[in-house]
């Protein structure tokens, strides 16, 4: 069995990764492909495909957390994952209590333990027509899983470029993001999460923006760890699968 360690590594999210995704979104020509696009946003599959790797970066993190366990991708709509004890980063299909949901990683040795999804928003026509309708899905997938999952753990990552987002909605999501993601006791609402952090990126210098959201602000990237290892600790220490 796998030792629990002693704290969440910070994640260790590519700023050559976000660099990179920032020239597509700026417009720059794919060079894969040959092909331009307008500027200061994604087509269609890059916005799918975007935070694939803000996901392997929360997975990893997680996996040293619970001990160097292996990461492995979900067999397609498993409700059980390819090995006893490991992290799974992919499509993971759990069923819960509103209905089934696909997360991007959990950990579910005997159950869902972490979930966690990265969430989106990467042009300032999506920012404006569907923050609200983010905020509801957020909403639902945390109410999902701790409905039938009480102890489980739910952690979200918003991710928006810094360029998209006007002052006055970049108030009004940190506001509503720090109230949504305030779930510290199994007795509080379900629709709470745990952990949620906002990115806000620079799609020139793939720079994460060290200002926003403020200092005090649980939201920040870098309190992630320290605020999901007290919750998965108080839950779960020394339960199996850990010594």
């Amino acid at each position: 069995m796998a030792e629990l360690a002693d704290a969440m590594p910070a994640l260790e999210i590519s700023t050559d990764d976000l660099q990179k995704w920032g020239a597509l979104w700026r417009g720059v020509t794919n060079p894969e492909t040959g092909q331009s696009k307008p500027s200061q946003c994604f087509d269609r599959q890059q916005s799918v495909n975007f935070a694939a790797f803000i996901d392997m970066a929360f997975a990893q993190s997680l996996a040293q957390m619970l001990g160097g366990v292996p990461i492995k991708r979900p067999a397609s709509n498993s409700l059980i994952p390819p090995e006893p004890d490991c992290v799974e980063v992919g499509s993971v299909r759990i069923i819960g209590g509103i209905r089934p949901q696909n997360f991007d990683v959990a950990y579910r040795p005997d159950g869902p333990r972490v979930v966690f999804d990265s969430k989106t928003l990467n042009d300032i026509k999506s920012v404006g027509k569907n923050w609200q309708n983010m905020i509801n899905d957020l909403a639902t997938e945390a109410a999902t899983i701790h409905t039938r999952f009480p102890y489980a753990v739910v952690a979200f990552i918003v991710v928006i470029p810094k360029p998209a987002l006007a002052s006055k909605q970049e108030a009004d999501i940190i506001r509503t993001l720090e109230r949504l993601g305030a779930r510290r006791d199994i007795l509080d609402q379900t629709h709470l999460a745990e952990v949620l952090s906002l990115v806000l990126w620079d799609p020139e210098t793939g720079q994460i923006d060290s200002s926003v959201p403020p200092l005090p602000s649980p939201l920040r990237i870098e309190k992630l760890p320290d605020m999901l290892y007290p919750h998965y600790v108080s839950r779960y220490k020394g339960l199996p699968p850990h010594s």
